[in-house]
């Protein structure tokens, strides 16, 4: 495959691209070709841009996609219907936490928050940049680490070849898909995937696409 260029990467995924992307990796990949025989291609999973969709990343932290979907729900019920900076800041300990966020996570929120309305972060521009200087940006803020601020630039900005590092699931994925006899690490992780570049974002979903399909069969 050919390597992504800037203004490759900043192009966002729409449907017709994204399934230009399964076939492509299909027809290089035996294995991702495979999953796609078998389950067919899967969703091109999107968010708006901007802050109610990083809060919701945020809350998937480290728990069940379901798990962190409730949580924002209920949050977005405690804003009274829609997960803005001012409606988040202005929400009481209590009430956080009769939402299902936990101590440390609505701290993350509301840092996030605050950052937007004081005009330190500006997430419209940011979508602008390219995906080094979102990431780089992102990665600043408390609470936000590689992997939140990668799915953002997959989910939000739609960026086509972005590797969400540290995803317990891809790993179990792979290891299934490639028949190791272990769980590949990180390094390994990274190092398969640099072959599926400039379409990274898609054998992710791929991968995901197997790891649920296979717990729903099972």
């Amino acid at each position: 495959m050919k390597p992504r260029s800037d203004a490759l990467s900043r192009k966002r995924l729409t449907r017709a691209r994204f399934l230009e992307g399964v076939a492509a990796l299909a027809a290089s990949d035996p294995q991702l070709g495979r999953v796609v025989a078998r389950f067919g291609p899967p969703a091109l999973w999107t968010r708006k841009p901007g802050y109610a969709a990083l809060v919701q990343i945020v809350l998937e932290q480290q728990v069940s996609l379901a798990s962190g979907r409730t949580t924002f729900a209920r949050l977005r019920d405690a804003c009274g219907g829609e997960v803005a900076p001012e409606r988040v800041a202005a929400l009481s300990a209590p009430v956080l936490k009769a939402a299902g966020v936990s101590r440390q996570k609505a701290s993350y929120c509301q840092d996030i928050a605050r950052r937007i309305l004081d005009g330190d972060l500006d997430l419209k521009a940011l979508g602008r940049d390219d995906d080094d200087a979102v990431r780089e940006r992102l990665i600043r803020i408390r609470g936000i680490g590689p992997w939140t601020a990668n799915i953002y630039l997959m989910t939000a900005l739609g960026r086509p070849d972005v590797w969400p590092e540290g995803d317990l699931a891809l790993a179990a994925a792979a290891q299934q898909i490639k028949r190791l006899e272990e769980r590949p690490d990180d390094r390994r992780l990274r190092e398969m995937a640099e072959g599926w570049a400039p379409w990274r974002t898609v054998a992710a979903r791929i991968l995901w696409h197997h790891y649920l399909s296979e717990r729903a069969a099972g």
